[in-house]
């Protein structure tokens, strides 16, 4: 018990002739370096902040402003315009010094003065430069002369070396689309979706919304995105996450998976100690701001908010209403989940004693390992290892994760690990950004020796394990058990399948003169019409963390470009020359959309947002409720590679991650996530549910994969070029009946 081992360090008698007080020498040497190392890290975080508040200036800026200023003063020119003249007349207790005093302290008033404003001119001249996106709907590798000129001027005014968060003061906010734009795009997306009586139905909804309430909640919202850093994201977490009556296990949190084919050490214990280090190396940059900004293009800065609260950090559960709290650990922020059994069990049982005691070091422990006792990974030999591998890390057996915890590091027995990440406090790039650095400093610098234990030498002054005590009633026992049977039917009913894409990947794809998510993006909507025989609102994640604040967007993939693509597919009249300019059409349709969606101009968070102020106002609109009403059963995202310097997969072809994934959204639907590793592997993470008597997971990966098949033998070189200039001139004649 931790009293037992606090009682060792410290121990008195009392005696007659005196209190004998005896002190633990290597106790009083370890508070001793702790208060060191905690008064190194306050320094460290000053400094920093310093910094990050100065930049795009530097401290020493500072110092040559004021050596210039004061060299005015023996030249006796004055650039201030008889500004420091005005300032040594007003100074207080001016009467009490020199001449040469005031002038010299006025200058250098003036000169910090002059300082920070032009900090501020940097900083909002930076923002103003960032606040222009015309890059991003330019064709790849064919940059204007502005945009050339526009980057140079962003490099100019970036400054050199920033920290983590150096760019935040300068990234514009989100702006809030117009009311006519977002209904037009609605409806746009919806009628591919639609017979003609509906379509006609949401289009009286949608003009009628428009013509009467929507300008009043738009004023609202502008309002709040002048006064807000983003007029989105803290209702997106409040009630998309926090206020969620379902369970979060499932239904919201994801997982990350380990190296695909490398095992770096089959023992357990030293794999874990090995990626504990690197995950708490990763945490002391994070604190002192020490990670590079991540960066578009390699210079458009994107938001770091979200990285803070990546350790240390527990969702609270709660009956009825939302809160944050600052916990006496430091950098934990306790959040709201409304799984009513938990919560009220909680405050039951969990508020006093050795429970409290116990819950309290766990939601405040920068996260939670679990080590488990079935291997898990994927294996060649085996047709399902990746199934099991994903059901593992999103559920596991209901009661050896901590879901609400920020994540949860999952160890097995055969080396390999793997990651649970609650999803309210960030989005999977953020967890991504922290493990594909953990995995090279696992890999490429801490290492394991011939016997595949950790290098270096052990630590024995470190404290031992404390196991924690709880003392759980009769009753309480009733509780966790009813809430383990409600969490293994949830568990039991995800139908999971992981498939390796191995027939070609990016490198091919981009030969091919196309996105390679537009290409995974509509072989998804061709996978999802030969599996259900119909269309349905398709829901792409996209980040809009170019602004500040910002998290993520909608990109609604299934397009009436995309349906007149998959019709041709599937219609055997058409030639291939028809269906390569309808896929070239289609694509060129979701990379606008998704440029779009980046740039704060999509659908769903402003027409979210809009519901949100009319349920404060209590207007009721048939149209929001329509909207939002409406089940996303195709629901994808792409895993993103953020930092392709950290391993040089071309040197270290094996030494690449399996990507991650999350439950089905919908009952009757599928959830897909995929990652593109290097130019030649795309993984798949298809999830569905078990009761869906309509869906299939495996069944559905077998169908990306003849869709992706079916797509690359468009761009074949069938009769030569006489495909090519075909599909180019029914393109081409396209283009000019749009025009």
């Amino acid at each position: 018990m931790a009293e037992a081992h606090q009682a060792v360090g410290f121990q008195f008698t009392v005696r007659p002739d005196g209190v004998d007080v005896k002190l633990s020498q290597e106790v009083i040497k370890n508070i001793y370096l702790s208060g060191v190392t905690a008064w190194k890290k306050r320094a460290i975080q000053f400094k920093n902040g310093v910094l990050a508040g100065v930049y795009p200036a530097s401290p020493s800026s500072w110092l040559i402003v004021v050596i210039a200023m004061m060299s005015t003063l023996y030249i006796r020119i004055d650039p201030s315009l008889g500004m420091i003249d005005a300032i040594k007349e007003n100074l207080p207790q001016r009467d009490y010094m020199s001449v040469q005093t005031r002038a010299v302290l006025s200058a250098i008033l003036f000169a910090t003065g002059l300082w920070l404003f032009l900090i501020f001119l940097l900083r909002y001249t930076l923002k103003a430069l960032l606040s222009y996106h015309g890059w991003i709907f330019e064709s790849h590798g064919r940059m204007s002369t502005s945009t050339k000129v526009w980057l140079t001027l962003v490099k100019m005014f970036s400054g050199r070396r920033p920290l983590l968060y150096s760019f935040q003061a300068s990234l514009p906010r989100l702006p809030v689309p117009s009311v006519d734009d977002t209904i037009h795009r609605y409806l746009e997306s919806v009628r591919p979706l639609l017979d003609n009586e509906k379509f006609n139905q949401m289009e009286i909804l949608a003009n009628d919304f428009r013509d009467s309430k929507a300008a009043r909640l738009q004023r609202y919202l502008v309002l709040k995105s002048w006064w807000a850093t983003n007029y989105v994201s803290d209702w997106w977490e409040e009630y998309i996450y926090l206020r969620s009556r379902g369970p979060i296990m499932v239904n919201s949190n994801f997982y990350v998976m380990d190296l695909l084919y490398i095992t770096p050490t089959h023992r357990q214990a030293a794999r874990a100690g090995n990626v504990v280090h690197a995950m708490l190396q990763y945490r002391r940059k994070l604190e002192r701001g020490e990670h590079a900004p991540l960066r578009a293009l390699g210079t458009v800065p994107m938001c770091s908010t979200q990285m803070e609260r990546i350790f240390n950090t527990t969702r609270i559960p709660g009956i009825e209403t939302g809160r944050q709290r600052q916990g006496t650990h430091k950098y934990t922020h306790t959040q709201e989940s409304y799984l009513l059994p938990w919560a009220r069990a909680r405050i039951q049982y969990f508020t006093q004693g050795v429970n409290k005691a116990s819950l309290d070091a766990i939601e405040s422990a920068a996260f939670f390992l679990t080590l488990d006792d079935e291997p898990q990974g994927y294996d060649s030999a085996k047709s399902n290892s990746l199934d099991s591998y994903a059901k593992s890390l999103l559920h596991g057996k209901c009661y050896d994760r901590w879901f609400d915890k920020s994540f949860t590091l999952i160890s097995y027995p055969n080396g390999k690990m793997g990651v649970n990440a609650e999803h309210s406090w960030a989005d999977a790039p953020i967890v991504g950004h922290m493990w594909e650095y953990v995995l090279a400093t696992d890999c490429f610098h801490l290492g394991y020796t011939e016997e595949g234990h950790c290098k270096g030498d052990v630590n024995k002054g470190l404290p031992f394990p404390n196991r924690l005590q709880w003392q759980l009633p009769e009753e309480c026992q009733e509780v966790i058990e009813a809430s383990y049977l409600s969490a293994k039917q949830i568990a039991d009913d995800v139908d999971f399948h992981g498939y390796l894409f191995n027939e070609f990947g990016k490198g091919l794809i981009k030969k091919c003169r196309t996105s390679p998510d537009a290409f995974i993006q509509l072989a998804l909507q061709l996978a999802q019409f030969r599996d259900q025989r119909v269309f349905c609102l398709t829901y792409e994640s996209s980040m809009t963390r170019m602004f500040r604040d910002g998290r993520t967007e909608t990109v609604r993939s299934c397009t009436s470009e995309a349906v007149a693509f998959v019709r041709a597919m599937e219609d055997p009249g058409a030639t291939n020359a028809q269906r390569l300019a309808l896929f070239r059409k289609a694509a060129d349709k979701h990379q606008n959309m998704y440029r779009l969606a980046m740039t704060g101009s999509g659908i769903d968070r402003h027409l979210f947002c809009l519901y949100i102020v009319s349920k404060y106002l209590g207007v009721d609109s048939p149209f929001l409720k329509q909207v939002l009403s409406e089940p996303w059963k195709l629901s994808t995202s792409q895993t993103p590679q953020q930092q392709l310097n950290l391993v040089d997969i071309n040197k270290f072809p094996k030494y690449v991650g399996a990507g991650g994934g999350f439950g089905p959204v919908a009952d009757d639907g599928y959830g897909v996530s995929y990652i593109i590793i290097g130019e030649n592997l795309i993984t798949f993470h298809i999830s569905s549910k078990f009761s869906s008597p309509d869906t299939d997971s495996y069944r559905f990966g077998q169908h990306i994969q003849s869709a992706m098949l079916d797509i690359q033998e468009l761009f074949k070189p069938i009769n030569d070029k006489k495909t090519v200039e075909l599909a180019n001139h029914v393109q081409l004649e396209n283009g000019k009946k749009h025009i």
